[in-house]
């Protein structure tokens, strides 16, 4: 289902790293200088892009696939748009993250201060400031993976940067139940110009309560 598909974003919230252990906690991870430098780059880099416009494929743990367009400004606003015949999307207008049916013309909300993702969102990105408990690194690819201890468990998102652009390429989120959630982007453009009326919710929409 898309809309359960995505509620490990909002929920609590390459290289491949262990599947997690449900309700497992896991202790901040010790830093090479090295990768310390690296992600002293990949803060600065994307601290300096303002506006990001895009597409994105969605695979869930199934394999199910689902793509769509994203739109993100910092600081604190995200949309993710699915491709018809979905009518939901994705937005945070800066406090807080909304599931919208634009069919039922329903929301939902979670807080954005408990979704691992927050930290790339930032108007000064701080990765450092968040929960590091893995990185991973290839030839072409550097991983940082964040950890959360929510409401609902362990939540975890998987960062992973171009090493030359430093550029966010994939994430993967991870739920409690090991269950996994990965976006790849794509065809991105930065630093333009982006709608206003994207990042709102229309106020006649009905409040629902989050599926469990």
């Amino acid at each position: 289902m898309l809309r359960r598909s995505f509620i490990a974003l909002a929920i609590v919230a390459a290289t491949s790293l262990a599947a997690l252990t449900p309700a497992a906690a896991q202790e901040p991870r010790r830093m090479t200088d090295a990768e310390r430098a690296m992600i002293e780059q990949i803060n600065a880099h994307n601290s300096g892009i303002k506006t990001m416009v895009g597409r994105f494929l969605q695979v869930d743990t199934q394999g199910q696939r689902i793509e769509g367009t994203f739109f993100l400004e910092r600081p604190g606003k995200i949309l993710f748009r699915y491709n018809p015949p979905s009518y939901e999307q994705i937005v945070s207008i800066g406090r807080g993250f909304y599931v919208v049916d634009r069919k039922a013309k329903t929301q939902y909300a979670y807080p954005q201060d408990k979704v691992p993702l927050r930290q790339f969102l930032d108007s000064q990105i701080n990765l450092f400031s968040g929960n590091i408990v893995a990185i991973g690194e290839s030839d072409d690819y550097f991983s940082v993976t964040l950890q959360d201890d929510t409401p609902a468990g362990i939540v975890r998102v998987e960062l992973v940067f171009d090493t030359d652009s430093k550029d966010l390429k994939q994430w993967t989120l991870t739920e409690p139940s090991g269950a996994e959630l990965t976006f790849s982007l794509y065809d991105v453009e930065t630093d333009v110009k982006i709608p206003r009326a994207l990042f709102s919710i229309d106020p006649t929409y009905k409040s629902v309560t989050a599926p469990k």
